[in-house]
């Protein structure tokens, strides 16, 4: 920690900790030399007393090095025995970095100096492969009260136990608030009886960390009353934790009001016993990785292999004399673990019973969902899977266009009438933003207007964007839901499997907002609230589309079913080998209605040879997300913000580049908080941000807009990022280039981008000075149509009338102008195409003087531009004016579905009379409601 920098510098105190510990053994080593050659030592002093008073209220809510090891390192400074104070912090600082501590001896940091070496460096006999975590007790005891609770439960431990673990005691619902978001080491907490509701230490430094929601009249509950309010409030902030209760009254009357918060409920007088073994039994309950445990026992039985696979067991490589470097690149593990069987403890994905089954039970216990699934072939199969099982032929599907390719194929294959949503457009820096709700709820109303809204199945949406943008997920629900009580909702959250582990991202997840729901909708006062507001606007189905649009609106609790679909690429932002990903269900008509049917879909879209190293992945990754993940998460954003101020407030790159704020990326009109800088400004600032705002931004993307480097975004990514310094980013615009901190992101990476980018700033710095006249001419014109607006993006130009959707049959509003709706038979539009006699191509210049002619010029299939990476045609869409501008001002190389040599493949006019015609024919009775 720099001398001079404020914790207020950081964004998460784990940091502010590590590098004030760093700081002061590096000063304290100086007053040390210092005194002993009889230097001044009061500007080292002054240095030491304000790291000190940085830790001072920190420290008591970690185990190590405890409150009575710190006091002492105060002391000792105070007294000026400098020598022993040097000492006692390098051993505390380098048991903290070497994470020595976690072995779990019972050093004693009050003793003598040699103690602290072996608390640096611990005994060889001690066990070093035992997880390490710490557990929080709740309850307001003396300083020989909390020493003899300590060493009794250590008194507990036995040789072969699975985990080992310290206690950190606090005395106030406060202090166990702020414990529970600061100390990432907990995983269990104890609550007990007597305990405060405010601090006793001075927070001030901490404030930001209590919980506003704590209720001011909690003390005046009964002592079991008050322990349920703290349950909630630290279920809330960490799902993850095991909480217990310690009570001195009835147990069997509290199990039964209280075992919704509390996983298990002890009588204080029967001892620390049962405690300790439960705790360690509900790490336990976590730590459990079923399949990837079968499939390690399994590769360590001798087999005999009269089946598939070859590679089983390492066969037919180990005698290989050309191929024996493959198990010198991948050892032997892995082919070991190589298997086709499905029994002898192993399991089928296909008809899980066993281990896979129970793999999946936990995940779904963890990421918060009624049902999961593990997919091993990516996202992309898992929004096929979804849409399969729930869409039939006609229904309607309302989707963001700029949605990943999995789901407008999807929607093709599964025939559904596709409704584009137009997001937002940020065309300065040519990307889309995300659908509002309004225009969600705009297409809605138009399609109950024209009698189509029983043929609404479902709304699809990404959470968060590839740009970081995320949604107020129950909103969006909430009022979706009052105009169609049963739409089912499927959230893309490819890039966002991480937010379930913080405790201000989770709101925004799509089954946390699904759980908020459910439970909304069965409280008596949310019933009173639906009351007041239908006696408001009437009823909902008779109500005027202005009214509607204009208010935020309620579902009827009556009426409303949740049914939420979320697809997660767990390897893109947790840990799972590639292509590992899971499918999260909470929908309230799931066995009565989907089961069947998603099954069916499942067996259409998953291998009937699964890569069982992925499953493995999976069922690890889930591990480390339920024990850890909280503390990856607050690391990832920490990194991320480093980033973003490291370039901001670089001389050199801040001339050349800069990050993009959440004012950049989301417009005024849906940021109600009016912050433009969440997170920058303080963490009640970005809940306040993220509780309110219709749009936010996902801190740890982080978009650097580089248009004043003159270099377009695809070169600078391939010809400077990955060529020259093997940086690895996916996505680019014209002008910018993202760049994403995960879990998997250290301190040492950032710190190598910036050292990447600075040096890219610095040779274009010496290129300019070096530039000739008309070489500077031309780098300045480079600036100026990078800095300077593109085309505008886009809009959704709309379905060729022989695609489009078609009227509602015996609908009282069939002759109605109002019935025309934007859906289009995307399916019938990709595989009119199959008949190359229906084709033709059209260069640019061809298709603009068609458009310019008055023709309706109607795409054969998908045409996507990388970057931006969204389709601007689909199959049926109609070429406009705009669309054809936009194409013309793309200087990206790589088009999908478009020719170079050719140009653009689009249908002939007798393909579009032959689709009317089809179109024309009376329509089936369609799916049922």
């Amino acid at each position: 920690m720099p001398d001079g920098t404020s914790p207020l510098a950081y964004n998460s105190t784990w940091q502010v900790r590590n590098d004030a510990w760093c700081s002061l053994e590096e000063s304290s080593a100086q007053l040390v030399l210092a005194g002993a050659q009889r230097r001044p030592l009061d500007e080292l002093g002054e240095t030491i007393a304000k790291l000190l008073d940085v830790l001072g209220p920190i420290e008591r809510f970690w185990a190590f090095p405890g409150l009575p090891a710190f006091g002492k390192v105060r002391r000792l400074f105070a007294a000026g025995k400098y020598d022993r104070f040097a000492a006692l912090v390098r051993g505390i600082n380098r048991a903290l970095a070497t994470d020595s501590f976690r072995t779990g001896q019972a050093w004693d940091l009050g003793a003598e100096d040699e103690t602290l070496d072996r608390a640096a460096h611990p005994m060889e006999q001690a066990r070093t492969d035992r997880p390490y975590f710490e557990v929080l007790i709740v309850e307001d005891m003396t300083e020989q009260q909390e020493h003899s609770l300590r060493e009794e439960l250590r008194r507990w431990r036995r040789p072969d136990d699975a985990f080992i673990y310290e206690i950190v005691v606090v005395p106030s619902i406060e202090d166990a608030i702020m414990a529970a978001r600061l100390n990432f080491r907990l995983q269990a907490c104890v609550v007990r009886r007597r305990f405060a509701r405010r601090s006793p230490y001075d927070s001030s430094s901490l404030a930001q960390f209590v919980d506003s929601m704590i209720a001011e009249d909690v003390m005046e509950r009964s002592p079991d009353d008050r322990a349920q309010e703290l349950a909630r409030l630290l279920a809330r902030l960490r799902p993850e934790l095991d909480l217990y209760l310690m009570t001195e009254i009835s147990v069997e009357d509290l199990a039964g009001r209280l075992s919704h918060h509390f996983r298990r409920i002890f009588h204080a007088r029967e001892g620390s016993l049962e405690v300790h073994l439960s705790i360690l039994d509900g790490v336990a309950a976590r730590y459990r990785t079923p399949f990837f445990s079968a499939l390690k026992n399994y590769s360590h039985r001798p087999t005999g292999v009269f089946h598939a696979l070859p590679i089983s067991h390492g066969k037919s490589i180990v005698e290989s004399h050309w191929i024996g470097d493959m198990i010198d690149f991948y050892g032997m593990e892995i082919f070991l673990a190589e298997t086709s069987a499905t029994c002898g403890g192993l399991d089928s994905l296909l008809e899980p019973t066993g281990p896979l089954r129970e793999a999946q039970q936990l995940a779904a216990r963890t990421f918060g969902s009624r049902q999961t699934y593990f997919v091993t072939n990516g996202t992309s199969t898992a929004n096929k899977i979804v849409v399969q099982a729930l869409v039939r032929p006609g229904d309607i599907v309302l989707v963001d266009r700029n949605c990943h390719q999995s789901h407008h194929y999807g929607l093709m294959l599964a025939g559904a009438m596709v409704t584009y949503l137009d997001a937002y457009p940020l065309n300065h820096y040519s990307m889309y933003g995300a659908v509002s709700l309004r225009e969600i709820k705009s297409q809605l109303l138009a399609l109950r207007r024209a009698g189509k809204l029983d043929r609404v199945k479902m709304l699809l949406l990404t959470n968060c964007t590839f740009d970081g943008v995320v949604y107020d997920v129950r909103r969006v629900m909430e009022e979706c839901l009052a105009i169609k009580p049963d739409l089912v909702f499927l959230w893309d959250e490819a890039w966002f499997a991480f937010a379930r582990f913080h405790p201000v991202y989770r709101p925004r997840t799509a089954m946390r907002a699904a759980r908020t729901l459910i439970e909304q909708l069965r409280l008596p006062e949310y019933r009173e609230r639906y009351q007041e507001f239908a006696g408001e606007v009437g009823a909902i189905d008779a109500a005027d589309d202005e009214v509607l649009l204009n208010r935020q609106l309620i579902p009827d609790p009556a009426r409303a079913r949740v049914r939420v679909y979320s697809t997660q690429s767990t390897h893109k932002t947790l840990t799972s080998l590639r292509q590992g990903s899971m499918i999260h269900v909470t929908d309230q008509d799931f066995s009565q209605k989907v089961e069947d049917t998603f099954h069916e879909a499942y067996m259409t879209h998953t291998s009937t040879s699964p890569n069982y190293q992925i499953l493995a992945s999976l069922d690890l990754g889930r591990r480390q997300a339920a024990l850890e993940g909280f503390e990856l998460v607050q690391k990832q954003i920490e990194n991320a913000m480093r980033l973003r101020d490291a370039v901001d407030h670089h001389p050199l790159l801040s001339k050349y580049m800069r990050c993009l704020t959440t004012a950049d990326l989301i417009p005024a009109e849906y940021r109600s908080s009016g912050i433009d800088q969440p997170l920058r400004s303080g963490l009640p600032n970005m809940i306040k941000a993220w509780n309110t705002d219709e749009f936010v931004l996902d801190p740890s993307r982080i978009t650097v807009y580089i248009g004043a480097t003159g270099i377009d975004g695809d070169h600078f990514k391939r010809g400077h990022l990955m060529d020259r310094y093997g940086v690895q980013i996916n996505k680019t615009s014209r002008n910018t280039v993202l760049f994403m901190t995960t879990i998997g992101t250290t301190r040492s990476s950032v710190a190598y981008l910036i050292e990447v980018l600075v040096t890219i700033a610095r040779d274009l710095e010496a290129q300019i000075i070096d530039m000739s006249p008309a070489e500077r001419a031309a780098h300045e014109r480079a600036v100026q149509r990078l800095t300077s607006p593109s085309a505008p993006l886009p809009d959704f130009s709309g379905f060729h009338s022989s695609f489009a959707g078609s009227p509602v049959r015996d609908s009282p509003a069939r002759d109605n102008a109002a019935q025309d709706t934007p859906e289009g038979d995307v399916r019938r539009a990709f595989y009119l195409s199959y008949n190359d006699s229906y084709c033709e191509y059209l260069t640019p210049e061809e298709a603009e003087q068609r458009v310019e002619n008055g023709e309706q010029v109607v795409s054969t299939t998908y045409v996507t531009p990388y970057p931006p990476g969204y389709p601007v045609l689909v199959p049926g869409q109609v070429f406009s004016p705009q669309i054809l501008a936009f194409m013309r001002s793309l200087d990206t190389p790589e088009v999908h579905g478009y020719r170079p040599d050719l140009g653009y493949r689009v249908y002939v006019d007798k393909a579009l009379e032959i689709a009317a015609t089809a179109r024309a024919e009376p329509p089936p009775d369609g799916p049922p409601a």
